[in-house]
């Protein structure tokens, strides 16, 4: 045998001992059978969080919320751009962007099942005066990552619900 033949075998037999497996999805599983979303309809969250749900499988949308199990209530969604660092001229060089959604869910009959909550996501971008078109598709694109690293943390906290 060869020395690389034997230094991976050692390889996979220590990581084969540790336990190591790939992550996989997890499980997509939502805790009801039908959810309405509730929320501005053109906005690129709630569009993210509705092709989420219909990808779990187990969740079935609905058009009204009296045909629904729960309600998910998109109650606000902002963008800020805050400056993060100048340059020793005094122009900007970095900018810190900052995602906020704002939810909560309800049962069919009203109660709270998930009371008013946040999620913040911010992201640094480098800015250059002479790069402004790249620098406004990079933060479109951040934005857009952001609003779906959101959705998928608000389906996370809407696998942990009880229903009674």
């Amino acid at each position: 045998m060869t020395m690389r033949a034997i230094l991976f075998t050692a390889l996979a037999l220590t990581l084969a001992g540790c336990g190591f497996h790939l992550r996989g999805q997890g499980d997509l599983r939502l805790p009801f059978r039908t959810l309405y979303v509730q929320g501005d309809a053109q906005s690129g969250f709630v569009k993210e969080l509705k092709r989420e749900i219909a990808s779990s499988g187990t969740t079935r949308l609905t058009d009204s919320p009296s045909q629904a199990q729960a309600v998910l209530q998109v109650l606000a969604e902002a963008r800020d751009k805050t400056i993060l660092s100048l340059s020793g001229a005094g122009r900007v060089a970095e900018y810190n962007l900052i995602y906020r959604v704002s939810f909560q869910l309800r049962d069919a009959k009203g109660k709270l099942l998930i009371p008013s909550a946040d999620i913040t996501l911010q992201q640094a971008i480098s800015y250059s005066d002479t790069e402004v078109l790249a620098k406004e598709s990079e933060e479109a694109q951040l934005y857009r990552n952001m609003q779906s690293d959101a959705a998928q943390q608000v389906l996370r906290r809407l696998r942990l619900v009880k229903i009674e």
